[in-house]
């Protein structure tokens, strides 16, 4: 975590950033693996949703390119 002093608020100039102490311990590392894990878990929720998505999407525009040819075929079968 950082401080920002703020001491130079009125005037347009450079803030300092101070780094504060941390005290990382291993329950800590434990806390962020865990969040890590639960993160990658969404994302590979996410990335299969997606997946599942462009094969609908895939199946879709197949279908609206048969139907396309059906009727183009149609159209010319009956009008020559």
């Amino acid at each position: 975590m950082f401080h920002i002093p703020i001491s130079c608020l009125k005037y347009l100039c450079d803030v300092d950033v101070v780094e504060e102490e941390t005290h990382f311990t291993s329950v800590s590392a434990h806390v962020l693996i865990g969040e890590i894990m639960v993160c990658n878990w969404d994302l590979q929720k996410i990335k299969e949703d997606i997946n599942d998505v462009e094969k609908r999407l895939k199946n879709i525009i197949d279908v609206l390119g048969r139907i396309e040819t059906t009727s183009t075929f149609i159209k010319f079968f009956l009008f020559f």
